[in-house]
């Protein structure tokens, strides 16, 4: 069983990231065939870039990655994700379990807007274990706003709103919520798409420095920035039936300088997508 049966406190963090892999992942939303026969392993301690068409498969693999595409009714896969080796999709496997230790930050950032800063960092670590033994939640949130260089900004006005804040440090605070859970995965689905220059730019210095400490898969559709930021690129291109498939998968500055595979030439010079 896929579980976390110890909670790990922000002072027991370590900075070894965990291993994810998808193996011969099929996706479905009912009988409509979505992403084909993808099979990769996510390198720990670094960061995987998924780009491609609109329409090519990438959110919906992503989301496959945590379950989190079973939101969507009628949606499923064929096919395993393995986390350190266990399968997500086992029978026996918790998905709220699941998603503490795969996290997700979405596309558009979104703070509970009926709580502060402090609450909305808290939010989640208190619905996954409540307060245990040991538990010190100053100490998680400082933690999680230290992490992704927010603390300084909002420490002195931690009872404020989260929405008080601008979209970047909104987009902050919601990687705050998500590692205060202490996942060992995270997973970023167009994380800087609303936002500005200057805001994209600090979110990407925070992706580097958090990939010392976890796992991070991301779907970007700016390719300048899967170029800044990530090691390892994969590029999902759709066929003439809208089905997604994997193409190309190598160091970024391969896909980037000399692509194998002709359908990568294509989209990342411009001529398709």
């Amino acid at each position: 069983m896929l579980a976390n049966t110890e909670v790990r406190f922000v002072n027991t963090h370590t900075d070894h990231a965990h291993e994810l892999e998808a193996k011969n992942l099929n996706i479905y939303y009912g009988g409509t065939l979505a992403v084909e026969n993808i099979s990769q392993r996510f390198r720990p301690n670094s960061i995987t870039a998924l780009i491609g068409p609109s329409g090519s498969g990438k959110s919906t693999f992503l989301r496959s990655l945590n379950r989190m595409h079973e939101a969507v009714k009628d949606a499923r896969v064929e096919g395993q994700v393995l986390l350190d080796g266990k399968d997500i999709y086992a029978p026996d496997a918790d998905p709220v379990r699941v998603r503490r230790r795969i996290g997700m930050v979405f596309q558009k950032p979104n703070p509970f807007p009926m709580m502060s800063i402090f609450d909305n960092v808290i939010a989640g670590f208190k619905l996954s274990y409540g307060k245990p033994p040991g538990a010190d939640y100053k100490e998680i949130v400082e933690y999680s706003l230290k992490s992704v260089a927010l603390w300084d900004e909002v420490k002195d006005r931690l009872n404020v709103s989260g929405m008080a804040l601008s979209g970047g440090q909104q987009q902050r605070l919601c990687i705050a919520r998500a590692i205060a859970v202490q996942p060992d995965v995270v997973l970023m689905d167009e994380p800087c798409s609303a936002l500005d220059p200057v805001s994209t730019l600090k979110v990407e210095e925070l992706m580097r420095e958090l990939r010392l400490k976890y796992t991070i898969v991301l779907v970007t559709h700016n390719m300048q920035q899967a170029v800044r930021v990530s090691d390892t690129t994969m590029v999902l291109i759709p066929d003439e039936k809208r089905v997604g498939h994997l193409v190309e998968v190598a160091p970024t500055s391969e896909i980037f300088n000399n692509p194998k595979d002709a359908r990568t030439a294509d989209y990342v010079s411009g001529r398709i997508g």
